[in-house]
């Protein structure tokens, strides 16, 4: 599996996984304009598909924001996501991010207990966050300054 950038041709099976990941996904339209206003955009790639995503950007100088990540569902539970997340992490360490932020589902437990696995702190609930009013929980990560650690 590698680890690169988002191309335009990818974006067909982007919209696949977040279509079957999420019941209110992105539409295309809105995940290429966040590529095009600069976020970071990575694809997990095995055997020439595209297995995973993860969009993320640097929201003040010191503060990373994890906007999106999914993997298709036949490649989950394989460290696809985590290999995401770090080649983020490693990203936001060029950067000088001090902190990384997330939302996720309060009815996601899966997910939220992957990022707990990852060093993120549930910090607090954001009651109808999303579209259908479900709560979402703020998660952050400190970034250590001794990469060794993280």
């Amino acid at each position: 599996m590698i680890i690169r950038e988002f191309r335009r041709p990818d974006i067909k099976k982007v919209l696949e996984i977040e279509t079957s990941s999420f019941s209110d996904p992105y539409p295309s339209s809105i995940l290429v304009e966040i590529y095009n206003l600069g976020a970071g955009f990575l694809v997990a790639q095995e055997d020439n598909s595209i297995v995973g995503y993860i969009i993320f950007w640097i929201r003040f100088e010191d503060e990373g924001h994890i906007i999106s990540i999914a993997v298709d569902k036949k490649y989950r539970r394989n460290g696809v996501g985590s290999k995401l997340v770090e080649t983020t992490m490693e990203i936001f360490k060029k950067y000088s991010v001090k902190t990384i932020k997330l939302e996720v589902r309060i009815g996601n437990t899966g997910a939220r207990k992957f990022y707990k696995r990852l060093g993120f702190v549930e910090k607090k609930v954001l009651e109808k966050y999303y579209e259908d009013f479900e709560d979402a929980v703020i998660m952050d990560k400190k970034m250590d300054k001794n990469p060794a650690i993280n």
